[in-house]
């Protein structure tokens, strides 16, 4: 237990300095010093309630759910009976197409075809779950209606799935904007969290997040009628969009296009802000994968010569006229934008849509002070108690008093360090964390230090009684630190925001206390003993 090799004294010293030296820049951070930026920085990140920052509360309507799963009905009812209707040689036609009370309905224009539309409709009816649960009742009225719902199941699940697209798709817009350790969470069925560190403004967040970003290249309906669409009618098939500003559409208000048959962003690999080569003005450039590349050029070798709309999150950016053939994989989005606007719309692009539309329904800013006046009373706390417990052990235990105050200090500037070098984020609940670590480190040293006073009274010889010492207490430090562990790792599988900061720490200053606690103070206990060889230790 006392035989430390020359290379496991080096191992030691080394793992002990690479923690020391990483605690350093947080040190001199918190100090007001600098610190030379050719070096590396790992830098502990501090929590929204020590740094301040911005708390956003967004809200989803499920009822938008709802209508997307119908849409998407009726797109896919539409291509099944397509496809069924070329296999059999005999077109399968549907009218009277309505999703409107929630449910979609159609009528089959030939009765004797009822059954082959049921058999062709209800696989799409069936649920994607290991449950095997119907997502949509189907039902047919006066003999050729058939009425299509959701049901409440299928719909929860629906907005579960969407709910949790909406948190990742959030978690890459903030990341994308450069900032550290943002909280991000649902609460509830359809409420998302958000907490960025360090943000003091937040309108650039809000109008981030509040961008759904849904993409959509839609063939314009050249046959629609002027009279008609100005009194908002459009012809069957289509639906009429608005522009974006009067100058995105050449003094037009509205665009007609066609409902189905576009193609969505959803199939984008990348998005960068880009200029115009003649005009110079801000634009987006896009890149499709593979399958939305193929679905693209197919798009618009079939439709040369006619117009497309751009429609970005229900409003048309722009309508050019298809002049040839786009065969590359990639587009170019105009529409009035800035230089600013354009790299929002494409961080958001690259980011993915929103499944659903989030609005803020509660905001606040968090100032630095309270963050600052919660720092300095708990490092008075801190010093306070460690202080006292440098005294209490160093009158008790003497010069194995003055090893154990040792690992203390070095136990703290190791979590700094290790904190520094994985970039975790402090909280307040962070900071008692920290102070649990340094009872637990000075916990594990009183029960060698009782050990080893044990085996003294016992009548064994100094090096007998300190070799005994660390072995007996270390099974006891050992196993009351597995349950800590137990304990940090469920909290931070299963909590969220503070809860895991503080799960973190205990984690680090579970491992750190017992290295120094045991494994440091062992090391300078063996070369003391070497080096003295005393007969009596003041215990």
């Amino acid at each position: 237990m006392l035989d430390f090799p020359r290379w496991k004294v080096i191992w030691l010293w080394f793992v002990t300095l690479i923690c020391v030296v990483a605690a350093i820049p947080s040190l001199t951070s918190t100090m007001g010093l600098g610190w030379p930026s050719s070096l590396p920085e790992p830098k502990i990140n501090l929590g929204l309630d020590l740094a301040g920052g911005s708390h956003i509360l967004l809200e989803a309507d499920p009822s938008q759910v709802r209508l997307q799963r119908i849409e998407g009905m009726e797109e896919s009812v539409r291509n099944k009976l397509k496809q069924d209707g070329q296999k059999a040689g005999r077109e399968i036609r549907i009218s009277d197409i309505s999703n409107r009370d929630g449910a979609l309905t159609f009528v089959v224009a030939d009765a004797t075809q009822v059954d082959a539309v049921r058999e062709a409709v209800l696989p799409l009816t069936n649920g994607a779950g290991l449950t095997g649960q119907r997502d949509w009742d189907i039902n047919v009225v006066d003999g050729t209606r058939f009425v299509l719902k959701p049901t409440e199941a299928g719909i929860s699940q629906a907005v579960t799935q969407a709910m949790d697209t909406a948190v990742e798709v959030v978690r890459k817009r903030i990341d994308a904007l450069g900032t550290k350790e943002p909280t991000i969470i649902r609460s509830g069925p359809s409420r998302i969290v958000v907490q960025v560190p360090g943000l003091q403004d937040p309108q650039a967040l809000k109008n981030l997040l509040g961008q759904t970003a849904k993409l959509e290249f839609k063939l314009v309906d050249t046959a629609a009628i002027a009279s008609d669409v100005a009194q908002g009618i459009a012809p069957p098939g289509s639906e009429i969009v608005p522009y974006v500003s009067a100058t995105a559409g050449g003094g037009a208000a509205v665009e007609v296009v066609k409902r189905l048959g576009g193609i969505r962003g959803d199939q984008l690999t990348n998005a960068q802000q880009t200029n115009d080569q003649q005009t110079n003005e801000p634009t987006v450039t896009i890149t499709f994968n593979t399958e939305g590349g193929a679905k693209f050029a197919k798009l618009t070798q079939q439709n040369t010569g006619r117009r497309f709309a751009i429609i970005l999150d229900g409003k048309v950016l722009s309508a050019p006229t298809i002049n040839e053939p786009i065969l590359g994989g990639s587009a170019i989005i105009s529409g009035s934008f800035t230089t600013e606007s354009a790299n929002a719309l494409a961080i958001s692009l690259r980011s993915g849509a929103l499944p659903v539309d989030l609005k803020v329904v509660e905001e606040r800013t968090v100032g630095p002070d309270l963050g600052a006046d919660s720092i300095r009373k708990g490092m008075i706390a801190m010093g306070v108690g460690t202080l006292a417990l440098a005294v209490f052990i160093l009158i008790t235990y003497g010069r194995f008093g003055v090893y154990a105050n040792l690992a203390v200090f070095i136990n703290v500037i190791m979590i700094l360090g290790i904190m520094g070098i994985i970039g975790t984020t402090l909280t307040l609940p962070g900071i008692a964390g920290f102070v649990l670590t340094i009872g637990a480190a000075v916990d594990a040293n009183v029960l060698i230090n009782e050990r080893i006073r044990e085996e003294r009274h016992r009548g064994r010889k100094v090096v007998q009684a300190v070799e005994l010492g660390y072995k007996e207490a270390s099974r006891a430090i050992f196993d009351a630190n597995i349950t800590n562990v137990i304990a940090a790792v469920l909290m931070f599988a299963f909590g969220s925001g503070p809860v895991k900061g503080f799960a973190v720490v205990l984690l680090i200053g579970i491992a750190t206390s017992v290295f120094t606690a045991v494994t440091l103070t062992r090391l300078w206990v063996a070369q003391w003993l070497r080096r003295a060889r005393p007969t009596e230790i003041a215990l």
